[in-house]
Protein backbone atom coordinates (compact mmCIF):
# COMPACT_ATOMS: atom_id res chain seq x y z
CA UNK A 1 0.00 0.00 0.00
CA UNK A 2 2.94 2.54 0.80
CA UNK A 3 4.58 1.60 -2.55
CA UNK A 4 1.22 2.61 -4.13
CA UNK A 5 1.12 5.93 -2.23
CA UNK A 6 4.62 6.27 -2.69
CA UNK A 7 4.40 6.16 -6.65
CA UNK A 8 0.96 7.78 -6.95
CA UNK A 9 3.22 10.62 -4.92
CA UNK A 10 5.98 10.58 -7.58
CA UNK A 11 3.24 10.85 -10.24
CA UNK A 12 1.96 14.02 -9.05
CA UNK A 13 5.04 15.69 -8.32
CA UNK A 14 6.21 14.88 -11.96
CA UNK A 15 2.82 16.01 -13.55
CA UNK A 16 2.78 19.40 -11.01
CA UNK A 17 6.68 19.83 -12.54
CA UNK A 18 5.62 19.83 -16.42
CA UNK A 19 2.93 21.93 -15.29
CA UNK A 20 5.50 24.81 -13.39
CA UNK A 21 8.00 23.81 -16.74
CA UNK A 22 5.46 25.17 -19.34
CA UNK A 23 4.38 27.97 -17.78
CA UNK A 24 7.62 29.08 -17.18
CA UNK A 25 8.17 28.27 -21.00
CA UNK A 26 4.91 30.53 -22.26
CA UNK A 27 6.06 32.93 -19.79
CA UNK A 28 9.41 33.54 -21.45
CA UNK A 29 8.12 33.13 -25.20
CA UNK A 30 5.59 35.86 -24.33
CA UNK A 31 8.07 38.56 -22.91
CA UNK A 32 10.52 37.69 -26.01
CA UNK A 33 7.86 38.32 -27.96
CA UNK A 34 6.63 41.83 -25.97
CA UNK A 35 9.99 42.58 -26.26
CA UNK A 36 10.73 41.78 -29.95
CA UNK A 37 6.81 44.10 -30.33
CA UNK A 38 8.77 46.86 -28.77
CA UNK A 39 11.65 46.62 -30.27
CA UNK A 40 10.58 46.55 -33.88
CA UNK A 41 8.01 49.15 -32.82
CA UNK A 42 10.96 51.29 -32.12
CA UNK A 43 13.30 50.74 -34.94
CA UNK A 44 10.51 51.21 -37.08
CA UNK A 45 10.88 55.16 -36.24
CA UNK A 46 13.50 56.62 -38.25
CA UNK A 47 16.24 57.85 -35.97
CA UNK A 48 17.59 60.74 -38.56
CA UNK A 49 18.97 63.68 -36.91
CA UNK A 50 17.05 66.30 -37.38
CA UNK A 51 19.11 69.87 -37.01
CA UNK A 52 16.25 72.49 -35.52
CA UNK A 53 16.45 75.35 -38.30
CA UNK A 54 14.52 78.91 -39.01
CA UNK A 55 14.33 80.72 -42.75
CA UNK A 56 13.84 84.28 -41.07
CA UNK A 57 10.85 86.51 -42.81
CA UNK A 58 10.69 89.99 -43.30
CA UNK A 59 8.03 92.19 -41.85
CA UNK A 60 7.29 90.48 -38.69
CA UNK A 61 5.65 87.77 -40.46
CA UNK A 62 5.94 83.97 -39.08
CA UNK A 63 9.24 82.47 -40.64
CA UNK A 64 9.55 79.12 -42.21
CA UNK A 65 10.67 76.34 -40.02
CA UNK A 66 10.42 73.91 -42.73
CA UNK A 67 8.15 70.97 -43.48
CA UNK A 68 9.98 68.41 -41.87
CA UNK A 69 10.22 70.25 -38.50
CA UNK A 70 6.88 71.41 -38.85
CA UNK A 71 5.45 67.97 -39.50
CA UNK A 72 7.23 66.38 -36.74
CA UNK A 73 6.45 68.50 -33.83
CA UNK A 74 2.52 68.49 -35.24
CA UNK A 75 2.46 64.43 -34.96
CA UNK A 76 4.38 64.41 -31.68
CA UNK A 77 2.67 67.26 -29.89
CA UNK A 78 5.26 69.78 -29.43
CA UNK A 79 5.99 73.68 -29.24
CA UNK A 80 7.95 75.32 -31.87
CA UNK A 81 5.48 78.35 -32.88
CA UNK A 82 1.98 79.46 -31.78
CA UNK A 83 -1.23 81.20 -33.45
CA UNK A 84 -0.62 83.48 -36.37
CA UNK A 85 -3.53 85.24 -35.51
CA UNK A 86 -2.87 85.77 -31.80
CA UNK A 87 0.16 88.38 -30.94
CA UNK A 88 1.27 85.97 -28.22
CA UNK A 89 5.06 85.42 -28.08
CA UNK A 90 6.81 82.88 -25.42
CA UNK A 91 9.81 83.98 -24.08
CA UNK A 92 12.34 80.94 -23.10
CA UNK A 93 16.18 80.54 -21.85
CA UNK A 94 18.67 78.07 -22.00
CA UNK A 95 20.32 77.85 -19.12
CA UNK A 96 23.53 74.89 -19.43
CA UNK A 97 25.28 76.99 -16.83
CA UNK A 98 25.52 80.44 -15.11
CA UNK A 99 27.88 83.00 -16.06
CA UNK A 100 26.63 85.47 -13.78
CA UNK A 101 23.40 87.06 -15.95
CA UNK A 102 20.69 85.03 -14.20
CA UNK A 103 20.06 87.05 -11.14
CA UNK A 104 19.37 90.58 -13.60
CA UNK A 105 17.41 88.68 -16.10
CA UNK A 106 15.17 87.33 -13.43
CA UNK A 107 14.84 91.07 -11.81
CA UNK A 108 14.09 92.64 -15.30
CA UNK A 109 11.28 89.99 -15.92
CA UNK A 110 10.07 90.55 -12.38
CA UNK A 111 9.89 94.24 -13.16
CA UNK A 112 7.90 93.70 -16.45
CA UNK A 113 5.85 91.15 -15.17
CA UNK A 114 6.53 88.49 -18.21
CA UNK A 115 6.90 84.62 -17.45
CA UNK A 116 9.42 82.60 -18.92
CA UNK A 117 10.54 79.01 -19.12
CA UNK A 118 14.26 78.08 -18.47
CA UNK A 119 15.59 74.91 -19.55
CA UNK A 120 18.10 73.96 -17.21
CA UNK A 121 20.68 70.93 -17.08
CA UNK A 122 22.12 68.98 -14.34
CA UNK A 123 25.38 71.11 -13.88
CA UNK A 124 22.91 74.28 -13.44
CA UNK A 125 20.47 72.63 -10.80
CA UNK A 126 23.53 71.23 -9.08
CA UNK A 127 25.11 74.67 -8.35
CA UNK A 128 22.86 77.55 -8.64
CA UNK A 129 20.23 76.08 -6.10
CA UNK A 130 19.29 79.17 -4.92
CA UNK A 131 17.80 80.82 -8.69
CA UNK A 132 16.19 77.78 -9.64
CA UNK A 133 14.13 77.92 -6.07
CA UNK A 134 13.69 81.94 -6.95
CA UNK A 135 12.95 81.10 -10.51
CA UNK A 136 10.06 78.67 -9.16
CA UNK A 137 8.83 81.17 -6.43
CA UNK A 138 8.42 84.16 -9.18
CA UNK A 139 6.33 81.82 -11.37
CA UNK A 140 8.39 80.80 -14.09
CA UNK A 141 8.44 77.74 -15.53
CA UNK A 142 11.23 75.42 -15.14
CA UNK A 143 12.42 72.97 -18.17
CA UNK A 144 14.45 69.69 -18.44
CA UNK A 145 17.30 69.92 -20.97
CA UNK A 146 18.98 67.11 -19.86
CA UNK A 147 21.76 65.68 -17.57
CA UNK A 148 24.63 65.89 -19.26
CA UNK A 149 23.42 67.99 -22.48
CA UNK A 150 24.09 65.12 -24.59
CA UNK A 151 22.79 65.05 -28.73
CA UNK A 152 19.75 62.24 -28.28
CA UNK A 153 19.86 60.82 -31.68
CA UNK A 154 23.46 59.80 -30.57
CA UNK A 155 22.28 57.97 -27.52
CA UNK A 156 19.43 54.78 -26.97
CA UNK A 157 16.51 55.03 -25.23
CA UNK A 158 17.67 54.13 -21.46
CA UNK A 159 20.54 56.57 -21.43
CA UNK A 160 17.91 59.22 -23.04
CA UNK A 161 15.72 57.79 -19.89
CA UNK A 162 18.47 58.41 -17.68
CA UNK A 163 19.22 61.67 -18.98
CA UNK A 164 15.84 62.93 -18.85
CA UNK A 165 14.61 61.00 -15.63
CA UNK A 166 17.95 61.12 -13.37
CA UNK A 167 17.24 65.30 -14.14
CA UNK A 168 13.62 65.12 -13.31
CA UNK A 169 13.81 63.44 -10.10
CA UNK A 170 16.81 65.59 -8.95
CA UNK A 171 14.32 68.41 -9.55
CA UNK A 172 11.52 66.68 -7.66
CA UNK A 173 13.24 66.40 -4.49
CA UNK A 174 15.44 69.01 -4.20
CA UNK A 175 12.20 71.74 -4.79
CA UNK A 176 8.95 69.57 -5.23
CA UNK A 177 8.76 70.84 -8.76
CA UNK A 178 7.69 68.47 -11.68
CA UNK A 179 9.01 69.40 -15.06
CA UNK A 180 6.51 68.35 -18.28
CA UNK A 181 8.46 70.33 -21.06
CA UNK A 182 12.30 69.22 -22.26
CA UNK A 183 14.42 70.91 -24.69
CA UNK A 184 16.65 68.46 -27.02
CA UNK A 185 20.32 69.69 -26.16
CA UNK A 186 21.64 71.32 -29.56
CA UNK A 187 18.05 70.94 -30.90
CA UNK A 188 18.94 68.12 -32.30
CA UNK A 189 16.27 65.05 -32.69
CA UNK A 190 15.04 62.58 -34.39
CA UNK A 191 11.42 60.83 -34.86
CA UNK A 192 12.73 58.07 -32.47
CA UNK A 193 13.52 60.69 -29.52
CA UNK A 194 10.22 62.40 -30.06
CA UNK A 195 8.09 59.78 -29.62
CA UNK A 196 10.32 58.23 -26.77
CA UNK A 197 10.63 61.53 -24.96
CA UNK A 198 7.15 61.82 -25.14
CA UNK A 199 6.29 58.41 -23.12
CA UNK A 200 8.25 59.75 -20.41
CA UNK A 201 5.46 62.13 -20.12
CA UNK A 202 7.39 65.20 -21.99
CA UNK A 203 6.73 67.92 -24.17
CA UNK A 204 9.16 69.11 -26.48
CA UNK A 205 9.91 72.73 -27.08
CA UNK A 206 11.54 74.10 -29.72
CA UNK A 207 11.72 77.61 -31.11
CA UNK A 208 10.82 80.46 -33.82
CA UNK A 209 13.43 82.59 -33.41
CA UNK A 210 17.21 82.39 -31.95
CA UNK A 211 20.58 84.35 -32.41
CA UNK A 212 24.08 83.46 -31.91
CA UNK A 213 23.87 85.10 -28.21
CA UNK A 214 25.08 81.50 -26.73
CA UNK A 215 28.87 82.74 -27.87
CA UNK A 216 30.58 84.54 -24.83
CA UNK A 217 33.38 85.53 -27.35
CA UNK A 218 31.22 87.51 -29.34
CA UNK A 219 29.50 89.57 -26.83
CA UNK A 220 29.28 93.10 -26.46
CA UNK A 221 27.09 93.57 -29.42
CA UNK A 222 24.07 95.07 -27.49
CA UNK A 223 23.06 96.86 -30.95
CA UNK A 224 22.90 94.05 -32.65
CA UNK A 225 21.13 91.63 -30.07
CA UNK A 226 18.48 94.41 -30.18
CA UNK A 227 17.49 94.59 -33.46
CA UNK A 228 18.08 90.85 -34.47
CA UNK A 229 15.40 90.32 -31.36
CA UNK A 230 13.41 93.67 -32.24
CA UNK A 231 13.16 93.03 -35.90
CA UNK A 232 12.11 89.64 -35.91
CA UNK A 233 8.95 89.47 -33.19
CA UNK A 234 5.97 87.97 -34.94
CA UNK A 235 2.61 86.24 -34.01
CA UNK A 236 3.26 83.10 -31.78
CA UNK A 237 6.83 83.57 -31.29
CA UNK A 238 8.90 80.98 -29.39
CA UNK A 239 12.01 83.10 -28.20
CA UNK A 240 15.18 81.62 -27.14
CA UNK A 241 17.58 83.32 -25.53
CA UNK A 242 20.75 82.03 -23.72
CA UNK A 243 20.96 82.93 -19.72
CA UNK A 244 25.06 82.46 -20.33
CA UNK A 245 25.12 86.09 -22.59
CA UNK A 246 25.59 89.36 -21.10
CA UNK A 247 23.97 91.11 -24.01
CA UNK A 248 20.66 89.60 -23.22
CA UNK A 249 21.04 90.64 -19.94
CA UNK A 250 21.64 94.35 -20.73
CA UNK A 251 19.27 94.87 -23.38
CA UNK A 252 16.95 92.74 -21.84
CA UNK A 253 14.43 95.40 -20.55
CA UNK A 254 14.22 97.53 -23.24
CA UNK A 255 13.35 94.64 -25.58
CA UNK A 256 10.29 93.46 -23.24
CA UNK A 257 9.16 97.11 -23.33
CA UNK A 258 9.40 97.47 -27.05
CA UNK A 259 8.13 94.74 -27.54
CA UNK A 260 4.62 94.99 -25.48
CA UNK A 261 4.42 98.72 -27.17
CA UNK A 262 4.57 96.85 -30.30
CA UNK A 263 1.18 95.03 -29.46
CA UNK A 264 2.09 91.75 -28.31
CA UNK A 265 1.32 90.03 -25.32
CA UNK A 266 3.82 87.70 -23.49
CA UNK A 267 2.39 84.69 -22.02
CA UNK A 268 3.62 81.27 -20.19
CA UNK A 269 3.77 77.92 -21.95
CA UNK A 270 1.40 77.01 -20.56
CA UNK A 271 -1.18 78.89 -21.42
CA UNK A 272 0.16 78.32 -25.31
CA UNK A 273 -2.09 78.97 -28.22
CA UNK A 274 -1.54 76.75 -31.18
Amino acid sequence: MKKILCSKNKITNIFLACILVFVFTFSVIQMKQENQTISTSNTALSNKKIEWGIRRKDNHEQPDLGSVNQDMMEKYNGICMGNKEQKYVYLTFDNGYEAGYTEKILEVLKKNNVPATFFLTAHYINTQPELVKRMIEEGHIIGNHTVNHKSMPEIDNETIKKEVMDLHTAVYQKFGYEMKYIRPPKGEYSERTLAYTNTLGYKTVMWSFAYDDWDEAKQGREAYGKKKILDNVHNGEVILLHGTSKDNSNILDECIRNIKEMGYEFRSLDEFVK
